[in-house]
Order: structure tokens, then sequence, then C-alpha cells
């Protein structure tokens, strides 16, 4: 019987191929596990109007955690136009699967390390170590919204709103959306909390929370207020704090000053995106999304669907989500050499994939990894 078993979801486009590459650099490591399909993505839309079937989630409940590889996502006219015909016309909505699974586990921390590593010469900078925690279950993506603006909510706006409401008031509810940005006190408590105890672990001396309490006072004021009272609890990390428009700005100016940032999910997003791209862009962009029943462990990057089946794109993203999976099962050991192999491979330059500059194709990559394992 195997050590561990490990939802696979490999899900759209070049999620499959990069999931492949990454079992390759496993396998290299010794990795003991069974490996359990999971059903995810377009073509369960498409077929069954649930891209994240019940079975899945089933399966997701008896593994010690999951990888997962990339999906496709369209538009709602889009996505009900690609149905099966026996399913179109029947009010069928597509959601988000991975947002599903973040609620459905209540996957509340979503941790983005961002490490520039020597010789890759995608690098905006050499030497950069952040790490963004952002909230994963909360914020806009809660998916509270309506479309036309329904009449109850449109007097409790009129009511409400402040300043002059003469645009509101003279456009038809048919002509209106509206999101709702729903951030809770315990939300905010965890992720801030994360965040600090990362940085005790790993040494770090600063949390940056990034929000924007000056314009959205009632959400970013509830994150920055709770990270100012977990500050007190680690009188050895200084509280930093900046809006998401300015950190922007100083993430390129000086992106060597950040270590652990922390956000809502939205904001987090956004900022995690451009952490990424600072070290090389999505391909070295790894995630994890943490919860107190499981772990699941993706790349940042989509299913790239003009690349599928030419075994091109670059896995290190997905490999280097394995490594965060390995250090989640407690595999401290095979998550070093996992990612020392990773920064070998970027040192030495010989295999370097299509936005690297190079032929390398998805499986030398993973092929040149797994031999440094």
């Amino acid at each position: 019987m195997s050590k561990y078993r490990i939802g696979w979801m490999p899900g759209d486009g070049v999620g499959v191929d990069v999931m492949d590459a990454t079992r390759i650099v496993l396998d290299a490591l010794g990795f003991d596990a069974e490996y359990i399909h999971g059903d995810i993505g377009w073509d369960s839309w498409c077929q069954e109007a649930n891209a994240l079937p019940d079975r899945t989630i089933a399966m997701l409940r008896g593994v010690d955690a999951a990888l997962f590889g990339a999906i496709t996502s369209k538009p709602k006219e889009e996505a009900e136009a690609e149905l099966i015909p026996a399913l179109q016309g029947k009010g069928h909505v597509y959601r988000s699967p991975i947002v599903r699974l973040r609620q459905e586990f209540n996957l509340r921390t979503n941790l983005r390390p961002c490490k520039a590593y020597a010789g890759n010469p995608l690098n905006f900078r050499d030497g950069l170590d952040m790490v963004v925690f952002r909230q994963n279950t909360e914020d806009l993506y809660m998916g509270i919204e309506w479309h036309p603006l329904p009449q109850e909510l449109r007097d409790v706006m009129m009511k409400t709103l402040p300043g002059p409401t003469k645009r509101l008031a003279e456009t038809a509810n048919e002509d209106i959306a509206v999101s709702a940005r729903v951030l809770t006190r315990l939300g905010c408590q965890q992720i801030v909390r994360d965040a600090f105890e990362y940085a005790k672990k790993f040494g770090y001396k600063t949390v940056t929370v990034v929000e924007k309490p000056n314009v959205v006072r009632e959400t970013s004021g509830l994150m920055v207020r709770e990270a100012r009272k977990i500050a007190k609890d680690y009188p050895g990390i200084e509280l930093w704090e900046t809006n998401i428009d300015a950190m922007c700005m100083w993430l390129i100016k000086n992106p060597e000053q950040y270590g652990v940032m922390v956000s809502s999910n939205m904001f987090g997003d956004i900022l995690s995106d451009l952490c990424a791209q600072l070290v090389g862009g999505l391909g070295f962009a790894c995630s994890g999304n943490l919860g107190d029943q499981i772990g699941i462990f993706e790349p940042s990057h989509g299913s790239a669907p003009k690349y599928v089946g030419l075994n091109k794109v670059n896995p290190i993203a997905m490999i280097l989500s394995a490594k965060m999976m390995l250090d989640h099962l407690g595999e401290k050991d095979m998550a070093v050499r996992m990612e020392n192999a990773v920064a070998e491979v970027i040192r030495e330059g010989q295999a370097r994939t299509y936005d690297m500059g190079g032929t390398t194709t998805t499986t030398g990559m993973a092929e040149a990894i797994a031999k440094r394992c």
C-alpha cells in the first residue's frame, strides 16, 4: 500500500501537460503515492453542466493532498452555448470549479511564494524572495452578484449611498450590475495570523497588509484593523500598511524591500500575479490552497488553449507547486531535493522552455530536473 493518496486533477489544456511533467519529477524523487484521478474543468461542464462533479468532491475527501493543473473558463453566454444540446436552455450556470473547491473545503489561505532563482533570464531583479498570503474564500470571489438589479436592493442602495445618486436614480434596473464584496472578521484574522506565523517561522522581519481602506472603508478597513491587533502578538515583526495601487508601484521600484504580504482575495490575486512577473512570470508561479481538511496545490497560470498538445509550456510552476505539497505533507527532504534540482537547472541554463528564450519541451524540462533530484 502506498504511503499517500494524492488527488490528481489535470483539468484542461496544458494542465494535462504540466501534470504529466510533474509526475516525472515526483517519480524520480521516489515519492510513494497512489494518484487518484478527479474529473474537473471544461469537458465536465460541457458534458454534465457541472465543472466540478460530485464524484470529484467525494474523492478529495479521502486523500492526503491534491494536485491540480489548470482549467478553462468562459463568460456565461459562451459557457451555455458549449453545453451538449440536451443540457442547453435548462438554466445551468457555469461556476469556477477552483473557486467552488476553495469554498467547499474552506481552503481559506492561498499561499504564493515568489522567488527569483539565480540564472533565470526573466527575473526582473535577482535575489527576490517574496510570499503573498491571499484570503481565498471571501471578497468579490464569493459570487454574490445581481443583474439586473433587484428593486429591493436598489431601495437599500438609494438610502445608504453617500453623496449624489443621480446616475443611479436615472438608470433602469436592467442596466445595473452589482457585485458584493464580503469580508468577515474571522477571515481577516485567519489570513493575517497565517502571514505572521509564516514570517516568524522563516525569519521575515516585516508583514505588509495591502488593502485600500481610504476608499473601500468598511471591508478594507476591517482587514487593516484586525492586522493591527494581531501584529501586537508578534513584537519582533513590523507591520507595514499600504494601498494596493501604491503597492504595485513600490514593487516595481523597490521589490527587495518586501517579504511577506497579506491581502484580501481580489487584491491578493492582483498582487500575486505582479510578484510572479517579477520572478519570471506565470511559468514560475506556484501556489497552495490550504485549509484544515486538505491542501490543494496548483500553478497560477491558466489552461493556455493555444499551446495544447504542443509539449511547449514551462512546467516549473506546477513542479514547484508539487514541492509545496511535499512540504505540506512533511516530506521536507524530498521538497528540498526538488527545489534544489529546479534551481540547478535554471542556474545552468542548458534547459530553457520557450518563455525563457529556449526550445526545451515541457517533458524535456521535467526530465532535466528529474536527473538532478
